[in-house]
């Protein structure tokens, strides 16, 4: 099975350009993926153009993760509805310095490879590239008719907010990085999210009508929840690849969550396992769908590529301390477990303030697990939080001593997974 056969099967395939698989059949190809470092880490949405490069160098390729120091500056339109704030040149070094560490955790840099992975900054090229210079090179063989034809700009253009003219200017950069890597890398195909198919088809255009080159591209389907819901998008946020950002915790609580639905599509996606264990685990998890053997797998797959074996095993123990017997009283929990629960949020909280008790409301927004006491009272009075698994149904209640787990621990739940250990010292 080849590149491109493999992609498809895993439904990793949604545009692809004629000629890209027989490119890919004669000869070791260079290809890149562009990363937008608009954070200091990717998070879950980046793992399927990481995973394009993955793949990629298995099937014996050469990979190039580019990260967009200059295209950073001007912030993709694509899917957009308004502009985007523009980062400072500080905000994003420290962005690509962030967003690099993380790309050399997946892929091989080995310079004894003939396909060894790189990375590459595009700000290296343009900085050097002036504005005249730049019109003159790319400019103009790309025409305002072809650029305005792209349904990235058709949709700004025609909403409320507009367009600006650097958000214009971004597929021709983008095209121009495509460019510059098949000139000096011989690099003939992008891959990328289906909503970049108009900015990629610009660099394959640019390369043929400025060298005369023939370039490839292919796209890959932008991953959707079953339930309508944003991909990788929790009531906290985005799911990070940062430990720091999202505990590997709950990064494998995101996945072991899975609805039945995505697991059978994420499952091919995001993991290397074979087409034969991937039918074989959902015709075991259509027998008995309660034991979620498809989502164990999943998250255990995910959990050890991204933040490895050790975090994995940690992420499972606190999650069979925290669900495997829920309707045990929380005093089941001796001070080792407790101690020892890995990416839940942990804080500490004065005893001495505890001693004549101190109203819930309070202590929950101190504690930082609402954000105010208002939308604590709100949660409690739906039967959203518990303390020491037992649920709170007074909102004007006080918490004091006596409520403390071997007099120095609350644990305290909201929702059906978020946890926070409070040590009160």
């Amino acid at each position: 099975m080849n590149f491109i056969q493999e992609l498809q099967w895993r439904g990793m395939i949604q545009d692809i350009m004629p000629g890209t698989e027989e490119q890919l059949k004669k000869e070791m190809t260079c290809a890149y993926v562009g990363f937008d470092p608009t954070a200091d880490s990717l998070h879950i949405g980046s793992l399927v153009p990481i995973l394009l490069l993955v793949h990629l160098q298995k099937a014996g390729h050469k990979p190039i993760a580019l990260v967009g120091g200059a295209t950073g500056m001007v912030g993709d339109p694509s899917g957009k509805s308004e502009e985007r704030n523009m980062l400072s040149e500080d905000e994003l070094n420290k962005n690509i310095i962030g967003v690099k560490s993380q790309l050399e955790k997946f892929l091989n840099f080995d310079s004894t490879l003939p396909n060894a992975a790189e990375i590459t900054n595009n700000y290296e090229w343009f900085k050097t590239i002036s504005f005249l210079d730049f019109i003159r090179e790319a400019g103009k063989h790309i025409t305002v008719n072809y650029m305005m034809a792209k349904d990235s700009v058709k949709k700004r253009l025609e909403s409320e907010n507009g367009m600006s003219f650097t958000e214009f200017t971004y597929q021709l950069v983008q095209g121009y990085d495509f460019y510059w890597l098949y000139k000096n890398k011989n690099c003939k195909l992008q891959m990328g999210g289906s909503d970049q198919w108009g900015n990629i088809v610009t660099g394959t255009e640019l390369i043929r009508r400025k060298s005369g080159g023939e370039a490839f591209a292919f796209t890959c389907p932008l991953i959707k929840k079953a339930d309508g819901g944003k991909f990788g998008k929790t009531e906290k946020g985005n799911i990070w690849l940062d430990p720091n950002k999202t505990s590997p915790y709950h990064f494998y609580q995101f996945w072991l969550n899975a609805s039945d639905s995505d697991a059978f599509n994420w499952i091919k996606i995001f993991t290397f396992l074979t087409e034969s264990e991937i039918q074989s685990l959902i015709t075991e998890h259509e027998i008995n769908p309660s034991e979620r053997k498809l989502q164990k797998k999943l998250a255990q797959e995910l959990t050890i590529f991204v933040h490895g074996e050790k975090e994995f095993q940690k992420a499972v123990e606190t999650t069979e301390k925290l669900f495997s017997n829920t309707k045990a009283p929380a005093e089941s929990l001796s001070v080792e477990d407790l101690n020892s629960i890995e990416g839940i949020v942990k804080s500490e909280f004065d005893k001495n303030k505890m001693v004549n008790g101190v109203d819930l409301l309070s202590f929950l927004s101190e504690n930082n697990i609402f954000e105010s006491k208002g939308a604590a009272r709100k949660m409690i009075q739906n039967g959203g939080v518990s303390i020491n698994r037992q649920k709170v149904s007074d909102p004007n209640m006080n918490v004091g001593l006596d409520h403390l787990l071997h007099d120095c621990f609350m644990l305290i739940q909201v929702g059906k997974k978020n946890y926070y250990l409070i040590n009160v010292l």
